[in-house]
């Protein structure tokens, strides 16, 4: 059964610090692993991919891209409820998305000096998506949106062959509603090599998203500086603070909705109220039992979960910062009282009728959300993690000469001469 632990600051600290500690470095072998896939990659391209589908996947198919012609095949092979539901949330999601567009600008002076900042989409992206169990069509809408709103010039998405060449039509068809222009049929550390330096066949990207195995999520690392990518995550994790009004079935449901993910995953809940702790633990053991990832949510409740039982809601809302989860919930009877509070939290969730799944699926803002406490200075996935900036100033000669002796000084300060001297030539026409 989940832990029950009387919450003091001293016990907040040392369960944080607990798990902080699941958080490991990686493997040495895997690291090393990692560095020769990517090293033989860049070597020889599309040989190196083949062969590592081969060793890594069982097989490499002939035929490795596919078009949108070939993902909208897919959407007929779905379930129609399926595709609705998808395309309901899919609209959704760029309803939330539209609105964090940034435009660029002009500013302009009465003295002739022109200052601005233009903001243009990404030339190229690569969006990552597993195979297997892990390959959730709600990640590609999630992944693939925001990029095409910040109108990206093209979006390529990689996911392995499949065994056999199975493949996941669910996934195949979220990317065609998504928008993803072409697909490659890899996966692995070798598949992001190839995003990001590009191959005979795949074109080099200059950004890659989405999750994967401890390969992918290294090569992301390694190859971050020669591409952009969106973050490492780590385990998945959900904090619920809740009062008296809150449903204990609930509470129970919502925290195994988190840790089925993972066996790693962390639930954890919060509230000054025992008898709700007591209640909400004996429902998840009730629930636990009817659910079909029943052995990892026992392992990541056992192993990482936790009710702690505070002596107030403001101990629980510090508990919330200090945290900085991936995903809280604030089930109380006023929510909207706290929301002004909470500073480090991924995504939350208010009230009794907005559970995490309804953001995983459904409503609209993104479900690729900082974690591992980096919550505290990482953002969720948006718009504008897919564009890039450029400034642009235009002084007169006039507006120039004024500034001079400040830029001069400036410089000279720092010693560096040159700078100084590239006003100072200008400064000396100007007095001719």
């Amino acid at each position: 059964m989940i832990r029950i632990k009387k919450g003091d600051r001293a016990t907040c600290e040392e369960f944080i610090a607990e798990l902080k500690s699941r958080i490991k470095d990686n493997d040495r072998k895997v690291e090393e692993s990692v560095a020769e896939i990517i090293a033989e990659v860049k070597k020889n391209g599309d040989k190196a991919v083949r062969e590592f589908s081969v060793k890594f996947d069982g097989w490499a198919p002939e035929k490795t891209e596919m078009s949108r012609e070939d993902l909208k095949a897919y959407v007929d092979q779905c379930d129609p409820d399926f595709i609705s539901a998808l395309e309901r949330a899919a609209e959704n999601i760029r309803e939330f998305h539209a609105r964090q567009k940034q435009q660029s600008r002009i500013d302009t002076y009465p003295t002739g000096v022109i200052m601005g900042q233009r903001v243009r989409g990404l030339h190229r992206v690569g969006v990552y998506v597993p195979g297997g169990t892990a390959s959730y069509p709600s990640s590609v809408l999630m992944n693939v949106i925001p990029a095409k709103i910040a109108e990206c010039g093209e979006i390529v998405m990689a996911t392995p062959p499949g065994l056999g060449g199975k493949l996941n039509k669910d996934v195949l068809a979220a990317a065609y509603i998504a928008g993803v222009d072409r697909v490659f049929l890899m996966g692995g550390a070798q598949a992001v090599a190839a995003l990001a330096f590009g191959t005979e066949t795949v074109p080099k990207v200059d950004k890659i998203v989405g999750p994967g195995n401890i390969f992918v999520a290294v090569a992301k690392k390694q190859l971050y500086g020669t591409v952009d990518i969106d973050m490492i995550a780590g385990p998945s994790e959900i904090l619920v603070i809740a009062d008296s009004s809150a449903n204990p079935k609930y509470l129970a449901a919502d925290l195994m909705s988190q840790a089925e993910h993972d066996r790693m995953a962390s639930a954890i809940l919060i509230t000054p109220d025992e008898a709700l702790a007591k209640a909400t633990a004996e429902e998840i053991e009730r629930q636990m039992a009817y659910l079909s990832r029943k052995e990892i949510i026992r392992e990541s409740i056992d192993t990482f979960g936790a009710i702690i039982v505070c002596d107030n809601m403001n101990v629980a809302v510090d508990f919330a910062n200090e945290l900085a989860p991936e995903h809280l919930e604030v089930c109380c009877e006023n929510p909207m009282e706290y929301i002004g509070r909470l500073d480090n939290a991924g995504s939350v969730f208010l009230g009794h009728y907005s559970p995490e799944p309804l953001g995983d699926y459904y409503a609209g803002p993104n479900h690729v959300l900082p974690t591992s406490g980096t919550a505290r200075f990482f953002s969720p996935l948006s718009v504008d993690n897919f564009i890039k900036k450029s400034s642009f100033i235009y002084y007169t000669k006039d507006e120039l000469n004024k500034a001079s002796a400040d830029i001069i000084k400036l410089a000279k300060t720092e010693q560096l001469t040159a700078h100084a001297n590239s006003i100072e030539v200008r400064v000396e026409d100007y007095n001719k």
